[in-house]
């Protein structure tokens, strides 16, 4: 499913129209990405939860010449599933 087809089934499902459907999905992404970009954790109850995380510096190898690089360290995006959410999946 991508962002078009979220928001038609949205739109479906509460009867609104595509236009406020679709402003509404892009809000609610816009907060969740401020929220995690300050170190926040965004929580919904039987969903999941958005966190930041951290990746150390690690070495890799060039797959073209084989010479060993240096990875930099990175902060990183972890999405944990929730209970209900894990349940459901398993059901289906």
């Amino acid at each position: 499913m991508n962002k078009q087809e979220l928001i038609d089934a949205v739109a479906s499902a509460t009867g609104e129209s595509k236009a406020s459907t679709g402003a509404a999905i892009d809000a609610v992404l816009e907060s969740i990405s401020q929220a995690v970009t300050r170190g926040d954790t965004v929580q919904l109850v039987g969903f999941g939860s958005f966190s930041t995380g951290a990746r150390s510096e690690r070495t890799g190898r060039n797959p073209a010449t084989g010479e060993t690089i240096t990875i930099a360290a990175a902060k990183t995006v972890k999405f944990t599933a929730g209970k209900a959410f894990k349940d459901a999946v398993n059901a289906a």
